[in-house]
C-alpha cells in the first residue's frame, strides 16, 4: 500500500486503528483521492472496508483510508461513485477546518439491514451505524 502524504494510521481511541491528518486542512478541501477496487454483490465478498456506490456495486478502499472510523459527528465526507466507463472512484473531503493530529471520521450511514452498534460516543450518537431517516 502506497503511503498518502499527510495521513498517518494510528491506534484509535474509538475502535482499532484510525487515521489522523498530519497537516492543516481547510473546510471543503480535498484530502485525498482514494485508491480502491470495484466489486459486485454477485461476487459474494464480505468486506467491511467497502463503500456502497450503487445497489450491488461496492468500492473496496485499499489505501490508508480503509482505516477511517465512523462517527455520528464526522469531520470528513467521502464522495464516491461510478464513472461512465464503470470504474469506481472516491474522494475524501474536509467538512471543517482540521488541525494536525486530528483523527478523521466519516459517517458510514449503513442501510438498516446492515446496521451495527455505534461506539463513537459523540453528543449526537445515534447508537447505531445506520443512515439517517
Amino acid at each position: 500500500m502506497a503511503r498518502i502524504p499527510g495521513l498517518q494510521v494510528i491506534r484509535s481511541k474509538v475502535a482499532g486503528y484510525g487515521v489522523i491528518t498530519t497537516r492543516k486542512r481547510k473546510k471543503g478541501s480535498v484530502i485525498t483521492n482514494v485508491e480502491g477496487v470495484i466489486w459486485y454483490a454477485k461476487e459474494k465478498r464480505d468486506d467491511r472496508h467497502s463503500l456502497i456506490l450503487e445497489p450491488g456495486i461496492f468500492f473496496d478502499m485499499v489505501d490508508q483510508t480503509r482505516y477511517l472510523n465512523h462517527s455520528c459527528e464526522p469531520n470528513v465526507v467521502v464522495e464516491a461513485g461510478v464513472t461512465k466507463n464503470g470504474n469506481g472512484w472516491a474522494q475524501l473531503q474536509a467538512l471543517r477546518d482540521l488541525k494536525p493530529g486530528e483523527e478523521l471520521f466519516f459517517d458510514y450511514a449503513l442501510p438498516p439491514e446492515l446496521k451495527e452498534r455505534c461506539y463513537c460516543r459523540t453528543r449526537s450518537c445515534r447508537g447505531w451505524i445506520v443512515e439517517k431517516r
